[in-house]
């Protein structure tokens, strides 16, 4: 699948009406999604044919693109109900197969590198300090290939769009300045 058709088709997705702000839920744009994981497929081969897990997953759009480019199987994990309700609307309107599980990724019991690949955009931890690390510390226990994350940085080139979702929001649409990380898990290592 091309660049372009991949990030059209994640623009079609349905996406929060009423966003939490405690779980700090932003949508991930169909841009930077699209670009994250056909970095991931085209340039590491970590997505085609491999389980992959989308921690947060939110509307669900990390893990639709995985599953648009021919990932065996996607899981989508998230602790708010009405978060995967959309995901699994988008998941149906795409015609395409991604499983679904409802908590908190700090009580998830995985454990031995049981999935291939972990994508995410965590919570980037300006309302809880060290959710982003917490999200993390789980993805590198369950992952054998790779773990995908978007962090907040104020130093690097790669914009995320935040639009106007909650009160405290001024401007109609800000750019954060994000990095992509690209982790590979020790499988000799205890974590």
């Amino acid at each position: 699948m091309k660049l372009k058709q991949l990030e059209g088709l994640l623009g079609t997705l349905q996406q929060f009406s009423h966003p939490k702000i405690e779980l700090e839920q932003y949508p991930t744009g169909p841009h930077i999604a699209s670009r994250l994981l056909y970095t991931a497929e085209n340039t590491y081969g970590d997505i085609s044919g491999k389980i992959v897990a989308d921690f947060g997953c939110g509307c669900g759009t990390l893990g639709l693109a995985s599953a648009l480019l021919d990932a065996e199987q996607v899981i989508g994990i998230d602790i708010d109900p009405q978060s995967l309700e959309i995901a699994s609307e988008n998941a149906v309107d795409l015609e395409l197969e991604m499983d679904f599980m409802q908590c908190d990724i700090n009580n998830l019991r995985w454990r031995d590198h049981l999935v291939d690949t972990v994508v995410m955009n965590p919570p980037f931890g300006t309302r809880r300090k060290g959710s982003d690390i917490e999200f993390l510390a789980k993805a590198l226990k369950v992952a054998s290939c790779a773990v995908y994350s978007l962090h907040k940085t104020t130093t690097r080139d790669l914009r995320y769009d935040v639009p106007q979702l909650y009160k405290f929001h001024k401007k109609k649409e800000v750019d954060i300045a994000v990095d992509l990380w690209r982790f590979v898990p020790n499988a000799n290592q205890a974590l």
